[in-house]
């Protein structure tokens, strides 16, 4: 995490300095700064959330639901609940760390990152209204099967691996 924050910091200051020199330094900051109140809220609940899965659903539970021995019944289950996730990455991403946190393996988390991102049935009504019925279950029809595969394809490579 620390490398994480530096790297960040990094590209934040090489970006603050080549606003400056356009003059749009005081600009974007007051953009960064609207677009953090905006956000913060769903931050704030997000941390807690994962925080308090870490706290209240026993490690034992995770670990036999989508913990290394739930095999693919948990890569299904964890496709399936990143399908199911709300929002975008301030909300599904800590969650995950959570899981992750609480004994969810590698392979079901990649399962629920896939199926949040490719899944995304919140996606839905918004898609049915502007796309139309038709398109909006094909494309899910079309990328469903995905976020199972890579479940599994990341259960072989943390064999491979031995990760």
């Amino acid at each position: 995490m620390f490398l994480s924050t530096v790297i960040m910091g990094l590209i934040c200051f090489v970006a603050l300095v080549f606003a400056y020199s356009r003059g749009k330094h005081i600009e974007g900051l007051m953009a960064a700064k609207d677009l953090t109140i905006s956000i913060l809220p769903l931050l704030i609940f997000a941390f807690i959330i994962s925080g308090l899965i870490q706290v209240l659903i026993p490690a034992k539970t995770i670990s036999g639901i989508i913990g290394e021995q739930s095999g693919a019944k948990g890569i299904f289950i964890g496709a399936i609940a990143g399908g199911l996730l709300p929002g975008g990455p301030y909300v599904s991403l800590p969650i995950i760390v959570g899981l992750s946190r609480a004994g969810a393996s590698i392979p079901v988390l990649v399962a629920m990152l896939t199926g949040w991102s490719l899944i995304a049935v919140a996606r839905l009504p918004m898609e049915f209204g502007m796309l139309g019925p038709k398109l909006a279950l094909i494309r899910l029809a079309s990328v469903i099967i995905f976020a199972p595969m890579a479940g599994f394809t990341a259960k072989l490579l943390v064999k491979i691996f031995n990760l």
